[in-house]
């Protein structure tokens, strides 16, 4: 998981301020497989110093990403704080398993979450998009509150379950099938 160059901008900066692709086609309701020219995200829960959820989202040619501590959420009535991290490479979003002997980045990694996004407003500070995912999908923002902090808000529309926890839910991977804890070499 190498952290990527954001193009010489200050990571503030990078995160949400009109780099995202548009105008491009949406998959057909209830599919998740990847659709040619729609950015993908993924969710990994992350066991590292902290267990947390770290929230990528592809922008050209990397991954943009924010650390979540309590996961995603499906219920608008729950923000989560979302703390931006370093650009990652594509190649970060295909990791699931356990990585041992770093300085960053150790701790078993699944992949609890994947699938395309449509972004429907990018400006500095705001990113609302829309998720075509196996656990997430419909309207979702990202919306910056202070330097270092974000917030991640599900949207008011026909995917929001209000009173749930989806992190609780459904804990595995949407990959292999294991939570963070049944890794081998865990």
């Amino acid at each position: 998981m190498r952290p990527v160059s954001s193009g010489g901008l200050p990571l503030a900066a990078s995160h949400g301020t009109g780099l995202w692709r548009r105008g491009i086609r949406t998959p057909a309701a209830g599919h998740t497989e990847a659709v040619a020219g729609l950015p993908r995200f993924v969710v990994q829960v992350h066991d590292a110093t902290t267990l947390h959820f770290d929230f990528r989202l592809q922008a050209g040619g990397v991954l943009r990403s924010w650390a979540v501590p309590k996961g995603p959420s499906l219920d608008p009535a729950v923000r989560r704080l979302a703390v931006p991290v370093a650009d990652h490479d594509l190649a970060a979003g295909e990791f699931e398993g356990v990585r041992a002997g770093q300085s960053r980045g150790s701790g078993a990694v699944i992949i609890w979450d994947e699938g395309t996004a449509e972004i429907l407003r990018d400006e500095p500070g705001h990113v609302s998009f829309v998720l075509h995912g196996r656990k997430l999908s419909g309207g979702f923002a990202l919306t910056r509150t202070g330097e270092r902090r974000w917030v991640l808000v599900k949207t008011r529309d026909e995917a929001a379950r209000p009173g749930t926890d989806i992190v609780a839910e459904r804990p595995a991977s949407v990959r292999s099938g294991r939570t963070w804890q049944e890794l081998p070499g865990r």
